[in-house]
């Protein structure tokens, strides 16, 4: 009973401290309150925009003045333990409720200090979510399920807002109760369901300029925590020849997500990262280390409508000449627009028998010979 008696302590405090958060919100509070809201973001006093169920508009709340975004933004981070000024004019924190708030002080934001704002849904999403909003199929689920319980190395790839955190923690959801997973991220966001879970964090430098822990130093690190399973929130720079490293060389079946406009764009990035992270290599042996490290490219895309749906599963398939060869598996096919402007279509696959076929047999599911 006493156990029971400080679990409700501690829920109580910790939505009172986040009701006191949401009171320093002040004009823009009242969309923290709207569930259609997913992204809210401040450009200036009087330019409040949200996306409201995909679609980005500008809303009719205003601030005073830009004192009075400055003013919001200082009692946020106040209340978070952060600190934002004129020397550290940028911020990117997570809110309590797991939303990711991001601030710009001038002079980075030339015109007036800047919030954005990325909600995450209170109950994280599964693969059924996704097949019944359109995101993705059910052939091409049961797909994906194989692959991440066949150890597959997936990326998972798009602009940004196309969804890649929400596909990236809903494959998770496939990993084996059993297992040891690693997270790597630089802002919390990856939400697991599993119990045996290590989450680590990148440290920003502190107010005296030291203090930096980057990525790069936690996916070093991750090797040595024995775990079964990374999952690399996002990569983005040099890290990136640190995270096929650890593919190579450590346990099959990892995951992560990267801003690209297409899978081959998502080859040619990797290929830019691993170069800034110094050394003389080769362009043909970074194409071979990735050949030997990514099997499946995930490509979504935010459409014109607003809806966000996988376009592509992609096989990383062989190296032709100096080129990496990349072979669709699944590929989405629009087929036109409904009376209210939706984009109707469907992933479907090409018929593409991909090389890991084999390695997708000790999953025991089955795949209608119609689908790959």
């Amino acid at each position: 009973m006493k156990l029971i008696c400080q679990s409700q302590e501690k829920s109580i405090l910790i939505n009172r401290d986040w009701n006191n958060v949401l009171s320093e919100f002040g004009p823009i509070c009242p969309l923290f309150f709207d569930k259609d809201v997913s992204e809210i973001m401040v450009n200036g006093p009087t330019q409040v925009y949200c996306e409201r169920k995909g679609k980005i508009m500008l809303s009719p709340i205003h601030f005073r003045d830009n004192d009075h975004v400055m003013s919001v933004i200082g009692k946020i981070v106040s209340r978070l333990g952060k600190t934002i000024n004129d020397q550290y004019p940028i911020l990117v924190t997570r809110l309590p409720d797991g939303s990711r708030f991001n601030a710009l002080f001038p002079p980075l934001a030339l015109n007036s200090p800047t919030i954005t704002i990325r909600k995450f849904s209170k109950e994280p999403f599964h693969i059924e979510n996704l097949i019944s909003l359109g995101t993705v199929t059910e052939e091409a689920a049961i797909f994906l399920n194989a692959c991440v319980k066949a150890r597959l190395n997936i990326i998972v790839s798009g602009g940004s807002g196309a969804g890649k955190t929400t596909l990236l923690n809903v494959l998770s959801n496939f990993i084996p109760e059993d297992e040891k997973i690693v997270t790597i991220e630089d802002t919390a966001e990856i939400q697991l369901r599993q119990e045996h879970v290590v989450s680590l964090l990148s440290c920003p430098q502190n107010i005296d300029g030291k203090g930096t822990i980057p990525i790069r130093n936690l996916i070093k690190n991750s090797l040595r925590m024995k775990p079964d399973r990374i999952i690399i929130g996002e990569v983005r720079g040099e890290e990136a020849l640190d995270m096929l490293k650890a593919m190579k060389a450590g346990p099959d079946g990892s995951l992560v997500t990267g801003n690209s406009n297409s899978p081959n764009d998502m080859i040619t990035r990797l290929e830019t990262m691993v170069l800034l992270a110094g050394g003389d290599f080769p362009v043909k042996a970074i194409r071979e280390q990735i050949l030997g490290t990514i099997d499946v490219i995930i490509h979504l895309s935010r459409l014109k409508d607003g809806s966000r749906k996988i376009v592509s599963i992609t096989e990383v398939q062989r190296i032709d000449g100096e080129v990496i060869v990349l072979k669709d598996i699944f590929t989405f096919k629009q087929e036109g627009l409904s009376t209210e402007g939706k984009i109707i279509g469907r992933l479907t696959p090409t018929g593409v028998r991909p090389i890991f076929i084999e390695r997708l047999k000790v999953t025991e599911i089955h795949f209608p010979s119609s689908e790959i």
